[in-house]
Order: C-alpha cells, then structure tokens, then sequence
C-alpha cells in the first residue's frame, strides 16, 4: 500500500480515497455532504472524475483526505479505472432501495482490485438509509457481505446526513493506523540490524492483509 507525504512535515499525510458504485446510489452527494455540508436533491450524474480534499485531525496529526468521485455509468468506465492508481481507500457504495446496485458490488470489488493494490482499505456502505419504507436490501445482508469480504460496513444517509462523516473517517483512521505500524516495524527493523542501511540492504516491510485490519460490523 502506497502512502504520500503531503510535504516534509512528517505529521501531515494525503490519503488518496476513490468512491465507487453503481449510478446514482448518491456517491456525490455523500462526498458533497461530508466535504462541504450540501445536499442536491435533483443533482445530475458525475461526468467523468471530481475530487475534494478535506482535513482530518487524527492523534494530534493532519490527514488530507484526497476523495475522488467517479462516473458510476458504463462508458466512463474507461476514464475511472486510471483513477484507481495510488488509492489507498475506497468507499464502495450500494442502494438500500434498489437491490441491483448491491447485486453490483462483487463486480466493483474486482475492478478495485484489478486496478489498485489488493489492500486498498475498504469500507461498503449502504447509502439512503432514510428510505426505510422502500428498503430492498436489508442491513443484516449488507453486514453479512462485508464480512464475508473482509470489509468495514456502515449504512448512511446523505440526505439526513447520518454515519457519512463516520463512513469516511473509518476508511482514513484504519489507513493511518496502518501507515503508523509499518512506520513503526520499519524502527524497529533499523534498531535490530542498523547497519543494513549502511550496507544498502533493502528492508522490506510485509504487507497486511486486508483481512487482518478490518471487520465487518455496522456502525
């Protein structure tokens, strides 16, 4: 998994995060709520990408949270999967009100993984959570499948605004707990044999699954 320093202030991070999922289940509007506290019920699909960088404070450190929105239709699809590059999160998002799009998520998780690193962390959300009364999908479903994916899983609503702060803030905390581990294995490693770097020895940092750093469970 690839992290970028924003500058050379070791304290401050750019956490590249993609949104993903079918055609309007509402990732833009979650993006707009979160970054900019805006709702647009009659708001037309994404033309290709858009991203919006918003600040976290995690442990005292700024986190930039870099998010990209990307065009859920077919023929964007050519342009999205460049964008993939480099992200280290992902918000993959389904409709409780329409069951197709959930029926589309084994598909989108093949193509993060196709096109971004097999530990991107990942958290599925079940968005328009206040459309109680035509809910197709039921929370314990959405819950089941995170788990069997090894993913987050969190159902929000853009319009009322519930968990869609917490949606994003899960996918930036477990990527800089993440980042602080291997920060940390990376000392620990020079402490045990210091003259390694001295000798031009590559220390290599093993990668965590995926698996390992998440768990399903609703929010």
């Amino acid at each position: 998994m690839a992290f970028h320093s924003e500058d050379d202030r070791s304290e401050d991070y750019l956490f590249k995060i993609v949104l993903i999922g079918d055609s309007a289940v509402g990732k833009s509007n979650l993006l707009a709520r979160f970054a900019r506290d805006e709702f647009y019920p009659n708001s037309k699909s994404t033309i290709g990408v858009e991203f919006q960088t918003q600040k976290i404070d995690i442990n005292g450190k700024e986190i930039k949270a870099q998010i990209w929105d990307t065009a859920g239709q077919e023929r964007f699809r050519a342009v999205t999967s460049a964008y993939y590059r480099g992200a280290v999160g992902a918000l993959l998002v389904y409709d409780i009100s329409r069951k197709q799009t959930f029926h589309s998520i084994g598909r989108w998780l093949n193509e993060l993984h196709t096109h971004s690193d097999m530990n991107v962390v990942t958290i599925l959300v079940g968005n328009k959570s206040d459309l109680k009364d035509i809910r197709e999908v039921p929370t314990a479903e959405g819950k089941a499948l995170a788990e069997a994916q090894g993913l987050f899983f969190m159902e929000t609503s853009a319009l009322d605004s519930s968990n869609v702060a917490a949606a994003f803030e899960t996918v930036v905390k477990e990527i800089y707990n993440i980042l602080s581990r291997k920060v940390m294995s990376s000392q620990e490693l020079n402490k045990q044999d210091p003259a390694s770097l001295s000798n031009g020895k590559k220390v290599v940092i093993p990668s965590e699954a995926q698996g390992e750093a998440k768990k399903g469970g609703c929010c």
